[in-house]
């Protein structure tokens, strides 16, 4: 990859010198769907920006049990990544890799570097963590105050923008898992939106209505 090329895919990034050394000591990383970036408990030994594509970032409790937070998309990073690494504790999450993604894996040794030198790094960590608080929030939210349809009709809506497509490959148990819930649960809300012909079911395919995110306002 060409500093161009990096500076097109983080265009918030302008200086040269910080481009130079990105490239020079971050490596560029082609990954596929369902790769495990990071586990809980696990000592992160990398700063991950995505470039292209985009990687889920999940919760998990003692049993195992799985919590959608947010998607890592082209041009952000993990702020829960950044923590762990600056305070050297250990992953608190889980990230899996959702679609075909390019990602700059910068080693944690030249996070605080760049944070001293660069300006433009020290602001998008800075961005990062504030963004991130915010979708944490919202997550924090949804699981205390809305209800299991409301929380499942946003999942949707989220995979429909991240995937630029009305149709969801996945299979119930899938969303049980990132929504926190049962597989039964998850059928049954679904089948409900069917009979309103919000969705149609296919065998591990969701069909959405263009109109869905306007349908669950009214």
């Amino acid at each position: 990859m060409t500093i161009e090329e990096l500076k097109s895919a983080l265009p918030n990034f302008t200086d040269p010198k910080l481009l130079e050394i990105l490239l020079d000591k971050g490596q560029i990383m082609h990954l596929e769907p369902g790769k495990v970036l990071m586990e809980p408990g696990k000592f992160i030994k990398m700063v991950p920006v995505v470039l292209e594509g985009s990687i889920k970032i999940m919760r998990m409790d003692e049993d195992g049990k799985e919590l959608f937070l947010y998607y890592l998309d082209a041009g952000e990073t993990c702020a829960l990544s950044l923590t762990c690494c600056s305070a050297s504790k250990p992953s608190e999450i889980k990230a899996v890799v959702e679609e075909p993604t390019v990602m700059l894996s910068v080693p944690i040794a030249f996070h605080e570097q760049l944070s001293d030198e660069f300006k433009q790094w020290k602001d998008f960590v800075s961005s990062t963590y504030q963004s991130r608080f915010q979708e944490m929030l919202i997550a924090l939210d949804a699981v205390a105050f809305k209800r299991m349809d409301e929380r499942l009709m946003r999942y949707i809506v989220t995979k429909m923008k991240q995937h630029k497509t009305n149709e969801l490959h996945t299979t119930h148990q899938e969303i049980a898992t990132e929504l926190g819930t049962s597989r039964e649960v998850i059928s049954r809300l679904l089948k409900q939106l069917e009979k309103k012909k919000w969705i149609e079911l296919g065998r591990n395919v969701i069909y959405i209505r263009d109109d869905f995110e306007e349908l669950m306002s009214k």
